[in-house]
């Protein structure tokens, strides 16, 4: 288990990590989530040991994270990390012998990657040559390749085209039926719904929002009603407890919780109605208006 306990770290006088706590559970894939600046790349640091907290501590297995445990960690980084006049294969031999592989352990955990991920022809390319989304391929490959305790996904599907996140999804996924622990962080709060059933949501290095995201879409109350057909959108705005009326595909009708679903129900009865779908709020939503309750305060 990896354990983070009420950690602050201070640049100076800033403080760009605030009394922060959070654990993550062999197989569990948890959320690290924050608008630029909020603390996470700082917190990602000091999980693999390369910044030392300023207070509270840091624990893989409850040992202190060091040299002797990075062998277990794969990271995979916002910006492009490669050494780009390498070849696939050398920067892969690269990274698994800084990992303590054996070449015959590198060479056979790269060939089922590269085919797994469709590119076993570039194998002997320069990675300068390959395309944006074949490099994120390539980095992943190397924050994977020793098969890690403790992964960590900054931005992870940066680059990539809907067919290629099923693939990288598929593989997070059964890294994570093995038993890694998997910290995932993107801007992108539909992907984080894909995976994680745990979040943290840092605004200037503190939690402003934690907990399972089940529990956190409860207690959110507000949902959204989708609908399709022909009705009056007049009445439907006058109901109480309705916030607003978006049009897109569908209707989307705000609201402020459950009890106005059988409302706004009423006022379609006699309408011709095609789709009527109440939804939770989406992570999105929430993220959203948390981090504004909190910049306000």
């Amino acid at each position: 288990m990896l354990k983070v306990e009420h950690v602050t770290k201070y640049y100076g006088e800033f403080k760009a990590v605030d009394d922060l706590s959070f654990t993550v559970k062999e197989g569990e894939i948890f959320g690290l989530l924050g608008v630029n600046g909020a603390g996470k790349t700082t917190t990602f640091r000091m999980i693999m040991g390369l910044l030392e907290p300023t207070e509270g501590k840091i624990t893989l297995d409850n040992k202190k994270i060091d040299y002797s445990v990075t062998d277990k960690i794969g990271f995979l980084t916002e910006e492009r990390s490669l050494l780009t006049k390498l070849t696939v294969y050398d920067q892969c031999v690269f990274y698994g012998t800084l990992k303590g592989m054996s070449k015959k352990q590198i060479e056979e955990r790269l060939d089922t990657l590269l085919e797994k991920f469709s590119i076993t022809e570039y194998k002997h390319k320069k990675i300068k040559e390959l395309s944006k989304g074949n490099q994120q391929k390539i980095q992943f490959i190397t924050a994977i390749l020793n098969e890690p305790k403790l992964l960590i996904l900054d931005e992870p599907f940066s680059g990539l085209d809907p067919f290629n996140i099923e693939l990288f999804k598929k593989e997070i996924l059964d890294l994570s039926k093995k038993g890694s622990m998997i910290i995932f962080s993107s801007h992108r709060m539909e992907h984080v719904e894909l995976f994680c059933k745990k979040i943290v949501v840092l605004l200037h290095g503190k939690s402003v929002l934690a907990g399972d995201l089940k529990d956190i879409k409860e207690e959110y109350q507000k949902k959204n009603i989708l609908i399709q057909g022909d009705f009056s959108l007049d009445e439907i705005k006058k109901v109480k407890g309705v916030i607003n009326v978006t049009q897109g595909q569908d209707y989307i009708v705000k609201i402020e919780n459950g009890d106005v679903v059988p409302e706004v129900f009423k006022k379609l009865r006699d309408a011709n109605i095609t789709k009527f779908v109440v939804e939770e709020a989406s992570l999105n939503e929430i993220f959203i208006e948390k981090v504004g309750e909190a910049y306000e305060k």
